[in-house]
């Protein structure tokens, strides 16, 4: 966490939460979800613009990475100077881009090592690290296929519903803070 953040957390601890307003992808890409992109939908619901814009200033998508995180619950965050703003997650917290030597990486750059490997009824390969549970990038496919063959990576069946609960994350903190 960057240091102005801790010290705007001290200086302000207590600014409300914000819920629905930022996104992460199933590419590691980040979008800023306005009132409008809000009403369209839930950010994973597939409707035109219910994403809203994705993210470019290299700058920003930097600051949000170093200060992601997660709270207790499973909710993912970027804690915003003294704000937290919870990520709504289109499948995962983590997305992982794997190398052709089979090195893997988040998709915030850091290395990661695999401890388990799952493939989902949809064929998408999902990875627990060292650094967490996520998505493998769709464009990594031919270096996950060299790790299976090498025998490396064993992959196990597993149904995507089921991924959350078990592996202790939440999609849409947004939707649910609203249960009672």
């Amino acid at each position: 966490m960057d240091d102005i953040v801790r010290q705007a957390m001290a200086k302000w601890p207590n600014v409300p939460h914000c819920h629905g307003w930022l996104g992460l992808d199933a590419r590691g890409h980040w979008y800023l979800r306005d009132a409008q992109a809000q009403a369209l939908g839930g950010f994973a619901s597939g409707v035109a613009g219910a994403r809203g814009t994705r993210l470019q200033h290299e700058g920003l998508i930097g600051f949000i990475q170093r200060n992601y995180a997660a709270d207790a619950a499973g909710c993912w965050y970027f804690q915003n100077g003294p704000q937290r703003v919870f990520v709504e997650l289109e499948v995962a917290p983590w997305v992982w881009r794997v190398a052709s030597d089979g090195a893997v990486s988040a998709h915030d750059g850091r290395p990661a090592r695999v401890q388990a490997v799952w493939l989902d009824e949809q064929g998408r390969v999902f990875l627990r690290t060292d650094l967490g549970f996520g998505i493998v990038h769709t464009l990594d496919m031919g270096a996950v296929a060299d790790a299976v063959e090498a025998g490396d990576w064993q992959p196990v069946a597993v149904h995507s519903a089921e991924l959350p609960q078990r592996e202790g994350y939440v999609l849409s903190p947004q939707a649910r803070s609203c249960r009672p």
